[in-house]
């Protein structure tokens, strides 16, 4: 159960307050800190699968992006800590926020957010689109390896699901969605090969 702490902040404030070697993660949600579920063990490894393979195709393609350990994504008086974010060197030294503090304030700073869903997966079927195509968050995608979403945001039956939110030319979000041995269609990574199948597989190795 994510719980939360009822003092209403800024982001300014959520920042200077954030503790240091924290055993746990927080979010500020419209000025509201939220203290974040702990991370189950396949919740990790989904993650750091993920961001292996990314890492990969970014080394191999020697593209000019990379994988931080931790990031802050502001947006408004809310500041997210996506499980996976792809930056851009080359725009990231126009954000004022970065260097000192690892946070990003512009959408153009990266390329791709991932969340994988736990418990408070409606955040991130809602909350958290909203606000990164607001953002202007080029790609965006929800690794549900549980099928845990509303059925309005997976299907019925629920299963496990893929979803790749790209902004179109209107600045809005197009969603699609892969399942089982599908890969990913991504504007980003387009030569990525990776499947639902391949995530869940490592989950079981």
């Amino acid at each position: 159960m994510v719980q939360s702490l009822p003092k209403q902040i800024t982001f300014d404030e959520f920042i200077a307050w954030y503790p240091e070697h924290s055993e746990h993660r927080y979010e500020l949600h419209s000025g509201e800190i939220i203290e974040m579920p702990k991370p189950t063990g396949k919740h990790s490894k989904v993650c750091g699968y993920i961001a292996l393979r990314l890492g990969n195709e970014i080394e191999r393609l020697k593209l000019p992006y990379f994988v931080p350990k931790e990031c802050v994504v502001k947006c408004d008086e809310s500041g997210y800590e996506p499980d996976v974010i792809v930056l851009n060197e080359q725009t990231l030294g126009d954000d004022p926020r970065w260097e000192k503090e690892s946070t990003i304030t512009q959408g153009k700073s990266a390329k791709l957010i991932i969340e994988v869903t736990g418990t408070n997966w409606s955040d991130d079927y809602a909350l958290k689109l909203e606000d990164y195509e607001a953002l202007g968050i080029e790609e965006y995608w929800v690794c549900d390896y549980l099928g845990l979403g509303g059925k309005r945001y997976i299907g019925s039956p629920k299963q496990p699901t893929f979803s790749v939110y790209q902004l179109n030319e209107a600045g809005e979000y197009e969603v699609r969605q892969f399942r089982g041995e599908q890969a990913i269609t991504s504007k980003v990574f387009p030569e990525l090969q990776l499947s639902l199948n391949q995530v869940l597989d490592r989950i079981h190795s």
